[in-house]
């Protein structure tokens, strides 16, 4: 199979610096069930865990991780909170992919001032481990960026979470980090979102399939 590999001339700065993927988080049925599941299948390691437990009384959240990847596996606690609209909707899946920046109220401002629509407004999360800044985006479909700063924050994850250990912690499967993520968006709609994250998150095209190369 060729590819197309596209030669654009890079921005002449970089407005948002990004340090990595922070974590994904995937809403889900059964949080727990899933969580057992990734931990027998691939390996990953329990870290925190967020629910009744902890304060938190609409959902439960299984924090776990292998490598530098971190997974967050969401579960709401009443039948008509929104999250269960989303899993009633699409099934499990991806919502949140959120980033690591070292200043998240600074990537609001440059993504929502060329464009983007906001998903969650800049705000500063706290406990005893220090403080998290967050603010979010919205993208194709109902999944979003979140824009994570956490250079003052020494917690297992992030406030409103809890350490978690289990017995049950089968070996790591060897996962290092996260690769690439795919979205599928709509028809007719490709071109419209390679130009939201070449001119509102400042990335540069270097790749391309076309219908020529791919059937399914």
């Amino acid at each position: 199979m060729e590819t197309l590999t596209l030669d654009k001339k890079p921005n002449t700065t970089d407005f948002l610096p990004l340090n990595g993927t922070d974590y994904v988080e995937f809403y889900v049925g059964n949080a727990k069930q899933a969580a057992y599941y990734y931990k027998t299948a691939f390996g990953f390691q329990d870290l925190a865990y967020a629910g009744p437990e902890t304060g938190i009384r609409d959902r439960a959240s299984y924090v776990l991780q292998q490598g530098k990847i971190r997974i967050v596996l969401t579960t709401p606690l009443h039948s008509d909170h929104p999250i269960a609209e989303h899993v009633k909707k699409h099934g499990d899946g991806v919502k949140v992919l959120a980033l690591w920046v070292d200043d998240a109220y600074d990537a609001f401002e440059q993504t929502t001032s060329r464009g983007a629509e906001p998903f969650q407004q800049p705000q500063t999360i706290t406990d005893e481990f220090g403080e998290v800044r967050t603010s979010g985006i919205k993208l194709y479909g109902e999944t979003a960026h979140l824009f994570i700063e956490r250079k003052n924050y020494n917690g297992p994850f992030l406030p409103g979470y809890k350490s978690m250990q289990t017995n049950y912690q089968p070996p790591v499967a060897g996962l290092l980090h996260v690769d690439h993520c795919v979205g599928n968006v709509g028809w007719h709609k490709m071109n419209q979102w390679v130009n939201f994250y070449e001119d509102i998150m400042g990335f540069r095209n270097i790749l391309t399939f076309d219908d020529k190369m791919i059937s399914t």
